[in-house]
């Protein structure tokens, strides 16, 4: 019985596997290196929804407080369109937080700690209202998108859309 011998591999064609097993590898390397961004990207969006609420609430809580002297469940319910248990849920979450400070029948309080988160929060707000007026998106529009943009934007998007708003109000 005699085996049949396979030719030998041309060094072009070797080559040629190489190559097409490095294109494989870098490929693999890429998708490998855009999953771990993409997992990153996720991580950061699931981080900005759970503390969307905190923030929503604390900077509702600091309007209250700034326009009328007081914030209580009642009207954070009516301005969120919650009803009055899930108000009074997330205000105990947020006192446990070390945000807010509120005793039953009572108005409630930030803390030092939930005014800055408020401020910021309320900075964000502006930045993104603004940015979107300055390309032309209608104030009601804009106000509207603001509310769930503000939470999902980086520093360095947010400082971007100032650098917008300051060029265009230069021009």
């Amino acid at each position: 019985m005699t085996t049949a011998k396979t030719p030998p591999r041309s060094p072009a064609r070797t080559s040629r596997n190489r190559k097409a097993s490095h294109s494989r590898s870098d490929a693999r390397a890429l998708l490998d290196l855009e999953a771990g961004q993409r997992a990153a990207n996720f991580r950061h969006t699931r981080e900005a929804r759970r503390s969307e609420v905190t923030e929503d609430y604390v900077e509702l809580i600091a309007d209250l407080i700034d326009n009328g002297g007081e914030a209580r469940a009642v009207d954070i319910a009516k301005r969120l369109g919650v009803s009055h248990a899930t108000v009074v849920k997330t205000i105990t979450r947020l006192q446990q937080s070390g945000l807010v400070t509120s005793r039953p029948y009572r108005a409630i309080f930030l803390t030092d700690q939930g005014r800055r988160i408020a401020d910021q929060s309320r900075q964000r707000h502006e930045i993104v209202v603004n940015f979107l007026r300055a390309i032309g998106v209608s104030d009601e529009t804009a106000h509207a998108d603001a509310e769930g943009m503000e939470h999902h934007c980086s520093s360095e998007t947010l400082a971007a859309f100032a650098r917008i708003i300051r060029r265009r109000g230069q021009s």
